[in-house]
């Protein structure tokens, strides 16, 4: 279970080790990313380079994506405290192996002094039998705990554990981050040592499909360079295809910030609105396959909901505000399911742009400066005096009306008889049509006043 510094099982020295593993920091200036935790005087990076001064770490607990250096930071800490590294999984640890790695921890600490960074990865996956079994050791400190997880330790970590650590939140690499690790694994002597040279659409590809993860990516090019390796003698080229063949996926030719970009999200938008859910499903496929922000077709579907589908299904909305929720605390790949669960409820959902075409109206009445005086009935009432100025005089409260409609004048004599809201008959808002044509006729004719625009057709 022990193991020394960045090992994960494996010298890193050898030459068969992974590349992720060879290439793993081995210093605060090797690391790549999370700015914001190793900024100058943060706390972790205080913990990092205080040295075997410190007599007790703070136990930590490190939050977010694969491949962003979780491991990596407890091994800093583990050498900058001059402190054993141990390992646990706990996909594959019990309580008995927390135990024994707790009991040996009380040993060295009591024998001879040397204390011991436990790293437990996946901790979201023990028990809060396992947890508590943890208690002790960081209680009394026998062991300075650092727990890795990938979901929110509010939910995954028991509350003691929690109040007795530091949860520092990592963030997955910036595209420019991943591009700066594969560049130096390409270059560095523990990695490909300058044998390899990468065309950039490979580099980019390498990067897309990353999605964040430094690992993922370092495993990729490893694959791809060994395919393009074979029956070359010296130094080689791995190319686009050469990525594709390794990893088995084609890249998706598709520009963030260029054409392909607004091209696919249009037609992926026109063909939901047309009610295709198999074309708009390929869209979807190749925005996600090519690196696009989940959140991104989230809100555009949120738009959507309202602007072409509205009062014919009222709960397209909720389903896409609910889809932009999940996207924004699971991320890819998991929010692929997410945005297709959606993007099949609107796209066989009836489609309605009344409410569009209504709120335009009315807009477009208001720059024309349709704005009247707000009827006295309407008026703020609650103030002292108000009743002389016949604020709030004369309103019928609806909830003391038989039916709850009360027949009142409700709109400005500027826009009185405009009708804004025409509802279809496409899905419930036929319903709602009715219902509609119903309380205008409860509410009675609507007045027309001197200077009152004609309602629209």
């Amino acid at each position: 279970m022990t193991a020394s510094l960045f090992d994960d099982g494996i010298d890193p020295r050898r030459s068969d080790a992974p590349l992720a593993v060879r290439m793993r920091p081995r210093s605060l200036a090797e690391m790549v990313g999370q700015g914001q935790l190793l900024a100058d005087g943060s706390p972790l990076r205080r913990l990092i380079e205080g040295g075997s001064g410190l007599a007790r770490p703070v136990s930590l607990i490190l939050w977010g994506p694969p491949g962003t250096g979780k491991t990596t930071l407890a091994m800093l800490v583990s050498h900058a405290t001059g402190r054993r590294f141990v390992e646990l999984s706990a996909v594959t640890a019990g309580v008995k192996d927390v135990r024994e790695v707790i009991d040996r921890a009380r040993d060295e600490l009591g024998v001879h002094g040397t204390g011991t960074v436990l790293f437990v990865d996946e901790v979201h996956r023990f028990s809060k039998t396992q947890q508590d079994a943890l208690l002790p050791a960081v209680e009394n400190g026998w062991v300075t705990l650092i727990a890795a997880t990938t979901e929110n330790p509010s939910f995954a970590v028991i509350s003691p554990l929690l109040s007795r650590s530091l949860v520092l939140s990592l963030s997955s690499l910036s595209d420019a981050d991943v591009a700066a690790v594969i560049c130096r694994a390409l270059d560095d002597e523990q990695g490909l040592a300058g044998q390899v040279d990468l065309e950039p659409a490979a580099l980019e590809h390498l990067v897309r499909i990353a999605g964040g993860d430094a690992r993922r990516a370092l495993t990729a090019l490893e694959a791809a360079a060994a395919a393009a390796q074979v029956n070359v003698v010296g130094k080689f080229v791995v190319d686009l295809s050469a990525v594709e063949q390794a990893v088995q996926r084609a890249a998706v030719r598709y520009d963030r910030d260029g054409d392909q970009h607004y091209d696919v999200i249009s037609a992926f938008i026109k063909s939901v609105r047309g009610s295709d859910v198999d074309a708009a499903l390929h869209y979807l496929a190749r925005m996600v396959e090519a690196g696009e922000d989940p959140r991104f077709v989230a809100r555009r579907l949120v738009i959507l909901a309202s602007e072409d589908i509205g009062m014919a299904d009222p709960s397209a909305l909720a389903t896409a505000v609910a889809a932009l929720q999940a996207v924004s605390f699971i991320g890819l790949p998991e929010a692929r399911i997410t945005l297709a669960h959606a993007v099949v409820h609107l796209s066989l959902a009836p489609k309605s742009n009344a409410v569009y075409r209504a709120i335009n109206a009315a807009l477009e009445d208001v720059g024309r400066g349709l704005i009247g005086a707000v009827p006295a009935p309407l008026r703020d009432g609650s103030y002292r005096g108000a009743a002389g100025y016949g604020h709030g005089v004369g309103y019928v409260y609806p909830h003391d009306v038989a039916g709850g409609v009360a027949a009142q004048v409700y709109a400005p004599a500027e826009v009185a008889g405009r009708v804004y809201y025409e509802p279809s008959d496409h899905g419930a808002e036929a319903r709602w049509a009715a219902i509609l044509d119903r309380l205008r006729q409860d509410l009675g004719p609507r007045p027309e006043f001197p200077g009152a625009a004609s309602p629209s057709a």
